[in-house]
């Protein structure tokens, strides 16, 4: 046995090995700059989650005559759960493990983003006489763009959290051996 097989027997990460560190760029940018990456693999990732919310949308309030507010909450919801995989698989890949804290995080305050573009949603549609074909796109568009910078800082700040290395810790076993 060797010892990170011995320090996985007993529920401890194996001390990492001498390998560099991943080259981050010098100098007083290097912060902008990761922020900036970060901000284009989320939007690579919103926007494909945001063309999945027009698509059900779509086809939910114009094709199948839904009513608004149940099309633009389906919509959102499906799309939440595609961008899931999108954020944990592409945008915060170097981020912490998943978790099922991780995940509840997730879909709680994704929740709270459908709650907050329905919302925009129906003060553009009703509020706003926005209710025809291009109005409601528009509506879904505006209410898309503003609960998205909702999203943005808290998958970054409390969902895909960074550590150390981008791994989390993994729960060491307490119970006594025996």
């Amino acid at each position: 046995m060797n010892l990170s097989e011995g320090w996985a027997r007993i529920g401890r990460r194996a001390p990492a090995s001498a390998q560099p560190s991943p080259a981050t760029p010098p100098g007083p940018f290097a912060r902008i700059r990761r922020i900036a990456l970060e901000a284009v693999r989320f939007a690579a990732v919103g926007g494909s989650g945001v063309a999945v919310n027009f698509l059900v949308f779509n086809l939910l309030l114009h094709g199948l005559k839904w009513a608004p507010m149940a099309a633009t909450v389906t919509a959102s919801c499906v799309a939440m759960g595609t961008n899931y995989l999108g954020f944990r698989f592409f945008a915060y890949r170097d981020r912490a493990a998943r978790t099922r804290r991780q995940i509840l995080l997730f879909f709680v305050f994704s929740g709270i983003g459908v709650v907050m573009e329905s919302a925009l949603f129906y003060v553009g549609y009703h509020g706003l006489g926005m209710s025809g074909p291009l109005g409601s796109n528009l509506a879904k568009a505006l209410s898309i763009v503003l609960a998205s910078a909702f999203r943005f800082l808290v998958y970054r700040t409390w969902v895909f959290e960074r550590t150390e290395h981008g791994l989390q810790e993994p729960a060491v076993d307490r119970r006594s051996p025996g």
